[in-house]
């Protein structure tokens, strides 16, 4: 069942085509992955979604609601996290949710204040709850901004760019509470980032965008067959020798040895590594190799983004 769906939106400013005939589903309970290189036109389809801009021409449902008819209900039942978080700095973090809470038509002063402490509880800010948004951290202010987007059990969050600007730790916390999130009350998820950590660690699906054109859209495992890339059996060996190599390359289904580190590690291409690792491994050791490790590495999404981006023409 699709939660999201578009039909050839497209918006266009001044004569600068943003979004161009983007047609894609999200599911429910889906975290659907938005990549592209910076004005790909992410955070414009967002805007498009979240009915604060009305489209071109086309158009789309969301939570089976259309974007040209039901703008209001549609901004009452979604949760949405700007680049920037927009909170009230001189305000404390259970004044900020209150605020937002009402303003996204919750009445109810004991339904708020549980809310308010899920939210907070959740993201780990409720210790913090009474002080002034102006003394938290850059992550602190993040997290208290995806707790304003979810103050009112939204069934659908769009988030852009949700780690931008923050330091690797801070990254991986906000990464591991969006997977939480997805999980939680069959939340639909839709992540606008150009950090593919972020997408690969994070969503089933993705659709690659490039001035305003849907270049490609799957798995991040379609992602890499459509690349062409090929699997790579790591080995790490105890000693090295220039014989080892020659007799993988004699392996059934080995396409191809690459020696490194003075031949101590040995990468080893082949597209069936459950069929050619055992065959590889045993080899080694019949020719004398002390293995210390072996392991399968997959293209990574980035060797696919960019090499997709490149055909495109970027």
């Amino acid at each position: 069942m699709l939660t999201i769906e578009t039909r050839a939106l497209t918006r266009r400013f001044n004569g600068f085509t943003a979004v161009d005939g983007l047609s894609f589903g999200v599911e429910e309970g889906e975290i659907f992955g938005l990549l592209g290189p910076n004005g790909a036109g992410k955070t414009t389809t967002l805007r498009l979604l979240s009915c604060l801009i009305s489209p071109t021409s086309g158009g789309a449902t969301v939570g089976g609601l259309d974007v040209l008819k039901d703008q209001s209900a549609i901004r009452k039942s979604i949760g949405i996290l700007t680049e920037s978080p927009s909170l009230y700095e001189r305000l404390t973090a259970v004044e900020n949710l209150e605020f937002f809470a009402r303003a996204y038509g919750m009445s109810d002063r004991g339904a708020i204040s549980q809310r308010i402490r899920e939210v907070l509880e959740f993201f780990q800010l409720w210790e913090r709850r009474q002080d002034k948004v102006a003394t938290f951290s850059k992550g602190m202010k993040q997290k208290l901004a995806l707790a304003r987007a979810l103050v009112h059990k939204p069934p659908i969050l769009l988030l852009d760019e949700p780690t931008s600007g923050l330091d690797p730790e801070a990254s991986k916390l906000i990464r591991d509470m969006v997977g939480r999130l997805g999980n939680l009350e069959s939340r639909t998820i839709i992540l606008s980032t150009h950090r593919l950590e972020d997408a690969e660690k994070l969503c089933r699906r993705v659709m690659i965008i490039d001035r305003g054109v849907s270049r490609v859209m799957g798995t991040v495992d379609d992602l890499r067959r459509k690349m062409g890339a090929v699997p790579r059996i790591e080995i790490t060996l105890a000693s090295a020798s220039p014989a080892y190599a020659g007799a993988l390359k004699r392996v059934e289904g080995v396409e191809g040895v690459e020696a490194a580190g003075g031949g101590l590690r040995l990468s080893v291409a082949t597209k069936d590594t459950d069929g050619t690792a055992p065959r590889v491994i045993a080899t080694l050791i019949g020719a004398g190799a002390a293995v210390r490790e072996a392991r399968i590495a997959l293209p990574s999404l980035e060797e696919a983004y960019l090499s997709l981006i490149k055909e495109a023409g970027q």
